[in-house]
Formats: C-alpha cells, sequence, structure tokens
C-alpha cells in the first residue's frame, strides 16, 4: 500500500503554474514578494500543498511529538491579499517591524497584506531576515 504525502510538502509544479492564476496588480507584486524572498533566503522556489511558494526546508518537531516538513520562507497570493508565513508570534517578538510596516493584519504564524504597494520595503525585508535567521536558528515555528 502506498503511503499518502502530508498536505503540506514540496512538489514538482512550476511556479509559473501557481502564479497562473494570479490576476491584476496583485500578479506584479506576488513577482516582486518571489524576488524579495528569493534574495533574502537564498534559495530557489518550490511550490507547497499546491499554492505556497516556499524557500529552503526545515523539520521541526514539537513537544507532543508531532513534526513534519516546512519551507524556511513563504508566502500564498490569493484573491485578496498575499499571506507571509513567519515564526510563531512574530508581532510579538518584532513590534518595532510591524509598527514600521504599513497595513497589514497579522496572526499568530501569518501576515497578511492586501495590497504591497502600501508596505514599507525595508521594513518586510527585514522581518523576512529575522524570520530566516530565527527558523535557521532552531527557534521555529
Amino acid at each position: 500500500m502506498s503511503q499518502v504525502a502530508p498536505a503540506m510538502s514540496p512538489s514538482a509544479m512550476p511556479v509559473a503554474e501557481v502564479f497562473d492564476k494570479v490576476t491584476g496588480p496583485r500578479r506584479a507584486e506576488a513577482d516582486e514578494l518571489l524576488a524579495l524572498h528569493r534574495e533574502v533566503s537564498g534559495e530557489a522556489p518550490v511550490v507547497w500543498a499546491g499554492r505556497i511558494i516556499g524557500f529552503g526546508e526545515y523539520e521541526y518537531r514539537y513537544d507532543s511529538g508531532h513534526g513534519g516538513r516546512a519551507p524556511v520562507l513563504a508566502f500564498a497570493t490569493g484573491p485578496q491579499r498575499h499571506t507571509l508565513y513567519l515564526p510563531e508570534n512574530f508581532a510579538e517578538r518584532w513590534p518595532d517591524l510591524i509598527e514600521q510596516l504599513g497595513p497589514h493584519r497579522a496572526s499568530k504564524v501569518c501576515l497578511y497584506i492586501t495590497r504591497l504597494s502600501k508596505v514599507d520595503r525595508g521594513a518586510l525585508r527585514e522581518l523576512l531576515e529575522r524570520s530566516l535567521a530565527d527558523t535557521r536558528g532552531g527557534n521555529a515555528p
């Protein structure tokens, strides 16, 4: 019997196939996010779970024993907003950057940006750099 791959796993799907679904001004913003994530991570983009663009990979394990694989940096672009996947409690840990960022919403591990054009790019880059350092340092997710 073959084993089913976890939903959150890398695939061979081309990034262009995911981006083909993105239209309007959000398409140019997705291209900009792709370039920024690639530059900060130094990694090639890989599609995870059919829609998430991930860069690099790490394994994690919770105290409960549950674990898995995840991209070191990642984002997804949807019809309403861009979602950036960041380390747990990033907004509480880096309030200086969150304050500088501009219009956004945040959850425990996601940063939601409606329009990239309204976001401070320097603060966004620094947020990605801190996230990368945190994840590679073993403090994530």
